[in-house]
């Protein structure tokens, strides 16, 4: 599907997306309950994922409009054969890996061959370690074996993702364990959304600077869960304010523990004519980030190493991009400069690269300048009513079928 758009202002008010990290979470909490109630769900490619592969575990999902009732997951009565199928989603895979150890037999989870090309290093020595089955092919991981309580290490600057799936896992052993996170502690935001998580439902985890002390033998207790609004992808929208819109973003919670948040304050200080920031805590903003910066004069991000193992190279597929709106940006191993300079409307089509966050972030500067992106379905993975969202807020756009 490509998108064309033509350039407008935004004008409105519109409810932020729920948030597709807090989805993933619940759902997965929710599961190993039973008899529990998630409520407020867009069902993005990434949440469907994880919603598919909760059922090939065994678990009930009933469905009803944005509401779904979990039940019946028991790791220890995984079906045979049990094959998970990830799509795209990263959260997804590092997510279940740990608890797909649990079953004590043979799982499978696959997915697209860019999903796996992100490390799972962590999982593979824990494996290793543990004397698990763990093999890795070019589009599939299988596990198999039983996950020992005991002591965990983890470096903090690879993905938080890891310490979430281990943090899932690790109180349903029969002994305590503990998880220490080493080295500098990235997005650890994305940490602390799910230790309220599980502490929603049930599940009691004490934290001593950066070691997480775990308690064997806990159980998740059902309950009923309602997904706020999310900041990451609420960010896209909200950033037609500085480009010459007047958009009010509602459903945010202002006491939310998203990392992302931060992308208001970062919104300012641009506006203020700072020109200079740290995306370690939030890399998933970099794309909506250097847009508007290469709308508002430039500046240059830190911190960008791992846009590299994203859905694409998030630093180079934009760069790529911007220069076909007149705009040079160099990528470094952990640094992004977007220069200044004059936008000019994009001669040839813009590409997607198969990037939910690219193609919204190229769809910001098309108001400015009009423009056509290739690959636009991408938004499905995690906004899928985006383009229906900016047409109620008067962005002039046509969706064409390819």
């Amino acid at each position: 599907m490509n998108v064309t758009v033509t350039p407008s202002r935004g004008v409105g008010t519109m409810v932020a997306p729920p948030s597709k990290s807090m989805a993933h979470r619940a759902l997965i909490c929710g599961a190993l309950a039973g008899n529990s109630t998630v409520r407020r769900l867009a069902y993005s490619k990434d949440v469907e994922a994880t919603l598919g592969c909760l059922r090939a575990l065994g678990a009930s999902a009933a469905i009803q409009s944005d509401t779904v009732t979990l039940s019946g997951l028991d790791l220890h009565a995984v079906p045979d054969g049990a094959s998970l199928f990830c799509n795209e989603s990263g959260s997804t895979l590092r997510f279940l890996i740990p608890l797909c150890m649990l079953a004590g037999k043979p799982v499978t989870l696959t997915g697209s061959e860019r999903l796996f090309e992100r490390p799972l290093t962590v999982y593979e020595t824990i494996a290793k370690e543990q004397g698990i089955h763990f093999t890795r092919e070019r589009d599939r991981v299988t596990v198999c074996g039983t996950l020992h309580s005991g002591e965990y290490t983890v470096p903090g600057d690879i993905s938080s993702q890891f310490i979430t799936g281990l943090l899932f896992a690790l109180p349903l052993l029969s002994g305590d364990s503990t998880l220490t996170v080493t080295g500098r502690f990235e997005s650890e935001s994305y940490v602390n959304m799910t230790l309220a998580m599980l502490d929603a439902f049930g599940i009691h985890i004490t934290r001593r600077d950066n070691t997480f002390t775990i308690a064997g033998g806990q159980c998740y207790r059902a309950g009923e869960y309602t997904v706020e609004g999310d900041c990451s992808n609420a960010a896209f929208p909200d950033a037609l304010n500085l480009l010459g819109g007047q958009v009010t973003v509602e459903g945010l919670d202002p006491h939310t523990l998203q990392g992302d948040r931060v992308y208001r304050d970062m919104y300012k200080a641009l506006a203020a004519g700072q020109r200079q920031f740290d995306l370690s805590d939030c890399p998933d903003l970099g794309p909506v980030l250097f847009a508007v910066a290469a709308a508002m004069g430039g500046a240059t991000f830190t911190g960008t190493a791992r846009l590299r193992i994203k859905e694409s190279d998030r630093g180079t597929a934009m760069a790529q991009e911007l220069l076909k709106f007149g705009i040079r940006t160099e990528v470094t191993d952990n640094t992004v400069t977007v220069h200044g300079g004059t936008l000019t409307p994009p001669t040839e089509p813009l590409c997607g690269h198969n990037d939910h966050r690219i193609v919204m972030a190229l769809t910001l500067l098309c108001t400015l300048t009009g423009g056509t992106i290739v690959g636009a379905q991408a938004v499905a993975k995690s906004y899928p009513d985006f383009f229906d969202q900016l047409k109620s807020l008067q962005i002039g756009l046509e969706l064409h079928e390819t």
